[in-house]
Parts: structure tokens; sequence; C-alpha cells
């Protein structure tokens, strides 16, 4: 919602200062009264208003209505929810905010009002459109790479290798094989597909971004600094379990259980990429991926939920905060030198 907002007030703004160096051009043959506190006045509230107003239909729709239809259909919907909107704020405008305005910023009446809100109707409900455009052309590329990504790859960051300090977490199903044969596959890839939009409401709070589905398993990753600090990679793995208690009673009824995952942990550098041409992505090589998924596969047979390498502890405050055991060296599959695994298992009391 506060990105929605900031969009719409940038993009208002943005034509408040277009109107008004308009207005200033043609001032002196129409005999205009121009004041750019009006025009400014009447951009934060619509800017505000759509941004508030798309914001909060997105939350309220896109999990309980829109994730379950068809994307045309969503479009549709869409379309007609923001044409909805759009009437309402221009009729409040209208009959309220733009008598406020030219009392406060304006001495002269406007003769004929009708014909010119009729004209300013159309300049607004074309420009909405075309913003509209471009917020969910933004939308779908934050959706699709995640937040933060779009300026690097217009600027192309990834066109080259780049060598980055990366956090990454793979999580992944527990117990996955046998939920499938007993739910079967159509029940289970709902199954999947509620866990993982779960997952996905957990994210923001966590500066997290997803970096690749993979069946039952999800891979998230991190900055080095954003996710050290506040532990933002740890915290966000409890922060799932607890979504997944607050809604045991829905996967109860729904599936006659709750989702539990198991996950990997560890840190450093990576290679990132641009990849593709059909389908593009920005793909991350190197040994830190291997390594974190190496430790994620033995969780099961140490019977753990949450593992990581003892280099995370050292450049961390891992064990100032949360409770952790060594589970001692391990040479991990693939791998020729061993590694000291350590699992985290919950915050320190008190």
């Amino acid at each position: 919602m506060f990105t929605q907002i900031i969009f719409w007030l940038v993009a208002y703004l943005f034509l408040a200062l277009i109107t008004h160096f308009i207005l200033l051009t043609a001032g002196p043959l129409l005999n205009a009264n121009i004041n750019l506190k009006a025009n400014v006045t009447i951009a934060l509230f619509f800017g505000f208003c759509n941004g508030f107003t798309s914001g909060f239909t997105d939350q309220i729709f896109e999990r309980r209505f829109f994730y379950k239809r068809a994307l045309g259909i969503v479009i549709i919907l869409k379309a007609i929810i923001s044409f909805v909107i759009f009437v309402i704020l221009i009729s409040i405008v209208r009959y309220a905010v733009y008598p406020y305005v030219q009392a406060r910023y304006f001495n002269k009446v406007v003769t004929d009002p009708e014909k010119s809100w009729e004209h300013f109707f159309q300049l607004l409900l074309i420009y909405n459109i075309v913003a509209g455009l471009l917020i969910n052309f933004v939308n779908q590329i934050n959706n699709k790479y995640g937040p933060g990504v779009l300026v690097p790859i217009l600027f192309g960051k990834y066109k080259n290798p780049k060598e980055e300090d990366r956090i990454f977490l793979f999580m992944d199903l527990k117990s996955s094989t046998l939920i499938a044969e007993t739910l079967g596959h159509l029940k289970y890839s709902a199954f999947i597909r509620d866990s993982m939009l779960d997952i996905n409401e957990v994210v923001p709070r966590f500066n997290a971004q997803i970096y690749q589905y993979v069946g039952d398993e999800v891979v998230v990753t991190w900055t080095v600094e954003k996710g050290k600090l506040p532990l933002y990679c740890i915290q966000f793995f409890f922060a799932c379990e607890a979504k997944f208690a607050s809604r045991a009673e829905y996967y109860l009824k729904e599936y006659g259980r709750s989702p539990q995952f198991k996950a990997g942990l560890h840190m450093g550098k990576v290679t990132a990429v641009e990849v593709g041409e059909i389908k593009r992505d920005i793909a991350y090589h190197g040994d830190t991926l291997n390594t974190t998924a190496r430790i994620q596969s033995i969780c099961n047979e140490n019977n753990k939920y949450f593992l990581t390498s003892r280099y995370v502890l050292e450049h961390s405050a891992v064990e100032r905060y949360y409770d952790t055991r060594s589970l001692g060296m391990m040479v991990l599959k693939g791998k020729k030198q061993a590694i000291e695994v350590i699992c985290i298992e919950g915050e320190k009391s008190g």
C-alpha cells in the first residue's frame, strides 16, 4: 500500500507540474487564473486516495479473490474497480475539493464550470489509464524479480557477470512425498500454492527477495547488509513458522495438516548475471548456493529443521539472540572439505 501511494503521488504531482507550465504558456492568451498550489492540492488528494485505494484493493482482493481467478478476469475486474474508484474520486474533487481550492486560492469564479469539468474529467481519465499501466508494469517487474531490482535491470547492471556478497536460505517442505501421496497431486498442488502465498506475505517485512521456486522448495536471498542486521535471514524462517501456526485451523480444515519447512542457511560470494532471451531472469552462480543446498539436504538425517554453517555465526550475531548447537564437522555431498554445521533452535529465552 505504501508503495502504491508513493507511485500515485509522484504520478499526479508530475501531472500538476506539466499542467501548470502549460497554463503558464497559454495564460496570457486565455487570461487564465493560474495557481500552482491549487494544482498541487488536487494532485496530492488524487495521488494519496488513488494509491491508498489501489493498495487496499490489492491487499483485500489479491489474497481472498484474485489469486484463484484467471489473469484475464483479474485484469478486467481490476480495470472496473479502478474506474469506479476514479469516478468516486473525481466526484469528490468536483463537489468538495474544488470549491475549497477555489475559495482558498482563487478570487475569480469559472464562468462555465460544467464544460471545464468535462475536459478535466477526460484529461484525468486518460492520464489515470496511462499511469495505471506504467505502475502495473513496475509492479509486475517487482513481482518477477523482487523489489529493488528494476532500476539495476534498466541500467544493465547484470548484463555482465557481477560478484556479490549474498545470503541464501533454502526452504523445503518436510515430508513432501508422504503429503503428496496422502493428498493426491491436485490437492497437494493447492497445498503448495497456499504455503508459498503465506511465505510471500512474510517476505516484505524482512527485506527478502524470492530467488526461485523449485517444486516444493523456495530459495530466498538477501544482500549481506540487509540479511545480517538485524538478522533478517533468521527471523524470516521463524516468522514463516509463526504464519503457518496462525493459519493452522485453515490448513487442518482444507488439507488435514499444516506445512512445516526445513531450511539451510549460508552466505558468501556469488556471481549474478542476467540470462535468457525469450524468458529472462537473474541467475546466481557459485559455491555458496551449492553449500546452502547441501546444508538443507541433511536436515532430515539429523532430525533438525534449521541448519546453517559456522561461517554464518562467525560473521553475524546469531549466538547472541538464538540458541544454537553444533552438529560437528561434516563433509557435505559433492564437497571435499568438511564444514561445521550448526543447528539454530530458536530465540534465547529472556
